[in-house]
């Protein structure tokens, strides 16, 4: 025990020094970004979860899951954006909404991300996975009757490696979103022959949208090849890792999100419905995953993130979850898409075994904007003001520290609507879910609904009682607040600087409390 416990106070060393020496070198970092997956699906954050997820429990009894964590946004591209930069992705140029398969790049070359900062602190950096980020394809003569007039014979230009990626194997966007082709750092692997695709007529739970297709890209193999390829880069790796050159594996997955398609052994396995099935099968691979970090002899100085992108999405198919007694968002209000908690309140473990004591729970109220302080943080790299803006080191936490320095999460809607949150008080500045669940924001408007909502999460766990009217006070404050982060281009500590465009976020009929400024962009 006393081995253990110097063990574990000289890597969080690591916290406020280099964390580089000749005994022990920068921790390996594997992040894995599930698509879709509610905070309720797992069981390290719901105990009355139906859906069997023993590795991921396992996962949470040798490390920390954090009971107060949000996704940026409460849909795929933003909450990637944040993930990968520190910074709340509103203050980018997607205002709302997602990017598609056929998307231009989000991220610029100059911006700072979690790679770049890593790459700098002597990592190799890989993304295997789901990009949903933008890559430029390569454009084809309209006269060639090209899909979308594109070329896959030619380079993909601004990939994962602008944005400080080594390498990158993946697909552009959602799996339920064309060209399904491969693309290895630059690369199509295989050059599409036909269109194929999958109805929600044919297929409820399976459907995809119809498109060019690669030879080599099988929509129900996708996700134990992506374990697979990860696995394999884990095991090419493991040597250099023990030699000093540590890696950083981003691992974004395309499941439980549409085509939910399970493979036997999981097909039917969860005697729920192929959601539940999906999850199990990613619960196994993450099993496969550990056991390979094992076999490889680098599982104790390995950081494993394991999260989510968003809540979980009404393709799940809530009415059969529930008459399994099974809730995605474990009580909270909403689903995928909406600034309620159910949008983007997200399952989030830690894994370090020679960092982070196990079966810790916390109670922190964090982001998955945290990724690039606390990596900053491990590999005693100083701040800038660029990098990072609205990202808060998770390292007190893993230290078993209630809190950490966050005091505030400001919170985005697929259609554009913010929250902020400032302890147990929420205030949603929309009148609906601002996304996909009952009332939609036009509803909402019809039924003359208060443009804004204010809860207490700690009375009020469901967002079912507005507290606006009885509090104009604390919605003042709490727009005041708002303003002045969305204002200074960061919630951190540091310059003021600019957002990607001019940030607006008022409803309609709202002004802001007198004191307020404007918020600047470009």
């Amino acid at each position: 025990m006393i081995k253990r416990t110097c063990l574990h106070l000289f890597v969080l060393s690591l916290a406020t020094l280099t964390g580089h020496t000749a005994e022990r070198p920068h921790p390996n970092v594997i992040f894995v970004l599930a698509d879709d997956l509610g905070i309720g699906d797992v069981s390290p954050t719901n105990p009355d979860c139906k859906i069997k997820t023993p590795h991921l429990q396992a996962m949470a009894d040798e490390g920390i899951t954090f009971l107060d964590a949000h996704s940026s946004s409460a849909v795929c591209t933003p909450t990637r954006y944040g993930v990968l930069t520190g910074r709340y992705n509103w203050r980018s140029r997607l205002a709302r909404g997602v990017l598609s398969g056929t998307s231009n790049h989000l991220i610029p070359a100059e911006r700072a991300t979690v790679a770049h900062l890593l790459r700098k602190g002597g990592y190799h950096t890989q993304m295997i996975g789901k990009w949903h980020l933008g890559w430029d394809w390569a454009k084809a003569d309209k006269s060639q009757g090209k899909w979308q007039n594109i070329d896959f014979t030619q380079p993909v230009k601004n990939g994962p490696d602008i944005n400080g990626f080594d390498g990158y194997y993946g697909h552009c966007g959602s799996l339920d979103m064309a060209p399904y082709v491969w693309v290895d750092t630059g690369k199509v692997t295989a050059i599409p022959e036909r269109e194929e695709g999958v109805t929600r007529e044919q297929a409820p739970y399976g459907w995809y949208r119809k498109g060019p297709i690669g030879p080599d890209f099988n929509i129900e193999q996708v996700l134990p090849h992506l374990f697979e390829k990860s696995i394999a880069h884990v095991k090419q790796h493991a040597l250099a890792a023990k030699k000093g050159k540590p890696f950083f594996l981003y691992l974004p997955l395309p499941a439980p999100h549409t085509p939910i398609v399970p493979v036997p052994p999981f097909k039917d396995a969860s005697g729920i419905n192929p959601y539940a099935d999906f999850v199990m099968q990613v619960d196994h691979h993450m099993g496969e995953l550990f056991a390979a970090l094992k076999e490889a002899g680098i599982d104790d100085n390995t950081i494993v993130f394991f999260t989510s992108d968003n809540g979980c999405s009404p393709e799940g198919n809530f009415d059969v979850l529930k008459e399994h007694g099974h809730d995605p968002s474990a009580g909270f209000r909403g689903h995928k898409a909406d600034i309620f908690e159910g949008g983007h309140r997200v399952p989030f473990i830690v894994r370090w075994p020679a960092g982070i004591e196990g079966g810790q729970r916390n109670n922190a109220l964090a982001c998955l904007t945290d990724l690039y302080s606390t990596l900053r943080d491990v590999t005693g790299q100083a701040a800038e003001d660029r990098g990072g803006e609205d990202s808060f080191s998770l390292i007190p936490a893993f230290k078993g520290e209630a809190k950490t320095q966050r005091q505030t999460l400001i919170s985005h809607s697929i259609g554009g609507s913010f929250s902020i949150r400032e302890g147990d008080w929420k205030l949603c500045l929309s009148a609906g879910s601002g996304g996909w669940s009952d009332p939609r924001e036009p509803a909402a408007k019809k039924q003359k609904l208060p443009p804004l909502q204010l809860y207490n999460l700690k009375q009020d766990r469901g967002e079912q009682n507005n507290l606006q009217e009885k509090h104009p006070d604390r919605v003042a404050a709490l727009l005041q607040l708002l303003n002045k982060e969305v204002a200074a281009g960061r919630c951190t500590p540091g310059n003021v600087v600019a957002n990607d465009r001019k940030v607006t976020f008022l409803p309609k009929g709202v002004s802001l409390p007198t004191g307020g400024t404007s918020a600047p962009g470009k």
